[in-house]
Parts: structure tokens; C-alpha cells; sequence
């Protein structure tokens, strides 16, 4: 198969020009590994990989030897030897080389919390996203409309935009079954579902209540896009609140959701205060809601703006670092899907799934544009062919077009 270029491999080649350590984590079957051995930034680096017995034994036997031995060095699934942070402490103190060790890893509690507890002020750390459209498309050569966009370019008004596609929503980002490597996508997201909770959770912590959290990770699934109401998803799975937000912080942790927090930088009053829950990817979500057709689904809407969401985290995280995505959302129901923060400034984005959009969406973009002076622009993302400027702020933007 074809490699693909990630668009966090400039990123990551770029911090390891400047620092000893750097972490790449993320959710399992994401492309971690692929990532360090095909890029032909990494390519020259040795591979050593801690799924393998024989190099886990002896990193475990002889930390300091091993690490001493390799001038620069990649080392995949690291939180499998505790003590391999530690000896990559020393040995960075030993010798301050920028671009020594390059660790992947998919449990972030494990990994993350050595890293922090142990490489404080020597690592930087990066997720990678699933698979987004440019990428799937091997079109990460040319900047992100976004980016053109915010920084104050008019969208062109005659453009070929392709459409997102029912089967883009349905496949997602996960390498395995968005290229198309797999003829079942059920068989193999099964297969990640028991491999995800026989391992990596196994990894996190000892859950004493395995059918518990399925049905918690399900009811997520279900609630994909939706302000999270711990108390609800917690009775509806059977469980008392406290385990409910420990296991939701364990989905969290192993990247199997995202929160996205409000945002409250403005005048207006009454605004929801929690996050929006995400599934990480909308191919897994489909899969564990039961959605094999998206034309006639209730969940379609937010699937949908789940497909969106890691579109837009994959061009922050990857082209715009200084961008942060929030959501809006007033008692009195008015809601903005995403606000990118771009320093003081702000972009509003509403999804629409369909081509059309209504009056009432302009409305509230406008009433966002009201009580947030420095939003410089609100945009309607539909799935249609057409951009069309609205108001002096706002746009109607194809989805296809704002995500190339």
C-alpha cells in the first residue's frame, strides 16, 4: 500500500531538530507506526519496536546499554518498560542531543504521565489524529483552505468542490478502513473493540465492570456530538456517576473520545457550561451505533459533525497550532457548533449536513457575531457546491471546500 503523508510529520521532524525526546500518541491503529518507519523524515532513525519480546526483554534487563547504543533512536509502544523513562532522563542528561529519541505510544495515561513525571523539560508531545480528507487524499502538499481563509483570504467563488460523501462518514480516518485495506470494516472495527479492551484499557487500569463500560463506550457512541450529561449516560449504562465519569475519563485518556469545552468569552448570559462529547472517529462511531446507512438515520446530523470535528482538530493540531476548537450554546438553545480561537480572535462554524441552511442558522451566527466583537468571521458549512458570502461576516462555505 501506498504511503500517505501525515501532515504531523513537519511538526514532528521539526521539534526533533530541537529537542531530545518527542512523543507521538494517539488512538490505536491511527498510524503511529507507519508514520516513524515510512516517512522519509524518520526513515534513517533506528526502529526498535516494544511489541517485540526479545527488545523489550532486553530494554528491560539492560535500560542504559540499549539506549547508549543507539545515537538516535525510535521506539514504538515505549509505555511498555516503566523504567524506560527514567533511563532516557539520564541518558538526555548525559547528553543533550536534540533528536535522540523519537517514543510512540497509544495509552496516554501510561505514557504521558512518565513522560511528564520523568522528561519534564526535555519532550514535547504530539497526537495524531485519524486519517483526515486531505490526507486520504494525498493533498497535504497545498496549504489548508482554512488557513488561507483566516488569514483573511476571500473564498473563490468558482471552485470544484467535492461533496462528503455517506461512505467518507461511514469509513472514517482509521488508516486500516479508510484506505480501503480491509473488505469488512464491521469484522475489523470488531476486532479493535476486543483488542482495545483487552489491551490498551487492561494498560489504563483494572476495570472492574468490562460490561459496564462497553455499554458506557456504545452510549457515547450514541451521544457522539452531544453536550455530556454524566449523570444521564451513567444511568442509562447502569452505573453509579462516579464510576461513569471515571470510565468516560478512561475513553478519554485512551483517545476513544474527545471533549470539546464551551466557550464563554462573551457577553452573553446563560451559557452551557459543559463539554460536547465526541467519538474520535466517525467510522468507529457508526460501527458502535449499529449504522451501516446514514440516508434515513437520526444519528446522521451528528455523525456528521463528528467527521467534521476531527477533520478541523487534525488542520489545528497539524497547520494552525495556535487554534483551539470550542462549541456555543445558550440555555435558551441557540448554538454555534465550533469556535476555532485563533489567539483574540475568533471563527464561528456551523454544520449543516444537507445543502441547504435556513434563516434561523444565519440568526444565530449573527447573533454570535453580536456578543463576540472579535470574531472576524462566521461560517455556514454545508454539503453543497456553492460559497456564498451572506453578510458583511458571514459565509456559506461547502464542508468539502472548508476541510480541503
Amino acid at each position: 500500500m501506498e504511503y500517505r503523508e501525515r501532515e504531523i510529520a513537519g511538526p514532528v521532524g521539526r521539534a526533533l531538530e530541537q529537542m531530545p525526546v518527542v512523543v507521538v500518541t494517539g488512538v490505536r491503529q491511527s498510524g503511529k507506526s507507519t508514520l516513524v518507519q515510512r516517512d522519509a523524515r524518520f526513515r534513517d532513525r533506528e526502529y526498535v519496536t516494544l511489541d517485540d519480546f526479545g527488545a523489550r526483554k532486553t530494554l528491560e534487563e539492560s535500560p542504559d546499554a540499549f539506549l547508549e547504543s543507539y545515537p538516535a533512536v525510535t521506539i514504538d509502544e515505549a509505555q511498555r518498560v516503566p523504567d524506560l523513562f527514567l533511563a532516557i532522563k539520564r541518558s538526555v542528561d548525559r547528553k543533550r542531543v536534540p533528536g535522540r529519541f523519537l517514543l510512540t505510544g497509544s495509552a496516554n495515561p501510561s505514557l504521558l504521565r512518565r513522560v511528564t513525571e520523568s522528561l519534564a523539560g526535555r519532550a514535547v508531545y504530539f497526537n495524531l489524529e485519524p486519517m483526515s480528507r486531505r490526507e486520504i487524499g494525498g493533498k497535504t502538499g497545498a496549504p489548508p483552505f482554512l488557513l488561507d481563509f483566516i488569514e483573511g483570504a476571500s473564498p473563490p467563488r468558482k471552485r470544484k468542490v467535492d461533496r462528503i460523501s455517506d461512505q467518507e462518514i461511514l469509513l472514517g480516518g482509521l488508516p486500516p478502513v479508510s484506505l480501503r485495506e480491509v473488505g469488512d470494516p464491521a469484522l475489523w472495527f470488531a476486532g479493535f473493540e476486543q483488542t482495545y479492551l483487552e489491551r490498551d484499557l487492561r494498560d489504563v487500569a483494572a476495570v472492574e465492570n468490562i460490561i459496564g463500560f462497553r455499554d458506557l463506550m456504545k452510549l457515547s457512541a450514541l451521544r457522539t456530538a452531544q453536550i455530556l450529561n454524566i449523570a444521564e449516560i451513567g444511568r442509562d449504562a447502569k452505573l453509579e456517576a462516579k464510576t461513569a465519569a471515571r470510565y468516560l475519563g478512561w475513553l478519554e485518556a485512551t483517545f476513544i473520545t474527545r471533549r470539546v469545552p464551551p466557550y464563554l468569552r462573551n457577553r452573553a448570559s446563560r451559557i452551557k457550561k459543559a463539554p460536547k462529547l465526541y467519538l474520535c472517529d466517525s467510522g468507529l462511531a457508526c460501527y458502535l451505533t449499529g449504522c451501516s446507512e446514514l440516508a434515513d438515520d437520526p444519528l446522521r446530523g451528528a455523525l456528521f459533525e463528528t467527521y467534521v470535528r476531527q477533520n478541523l482538530d487534525s488542520i489545528l493540531g497539524t497547520r494552525i497550532p495556535a487554534g483551539r476548537l470550542f462549541y456555543w450554546h445558550t440555555q435558551a438553545g441557540k448554538e454555534v457548533d465550533f469556535v476555532v480561537e485563533l489567539g483574540r480572535e475568533y471563527m464561528a462554524i456551523e454544520v449543516k449536513s444537507g445543502a441547504t441552511w435556513s434563516r434561523s442558522d444565519v440568526r444565530v451566527l449573527d447573533q454570535f457575531l453580536s456578543v463576540t466583537p472579535t470574531c472576524k468571521a462566521a461560517v455556514i458549512a454545508h454539503n453543497g457546491n456553492e460559497t456564498i458570502q451572506i453578510a458583511e461576516k458571514i459565509w456559506a462555505i461547502p464542508v468539502g471546500l472548508l476541510l480541503s
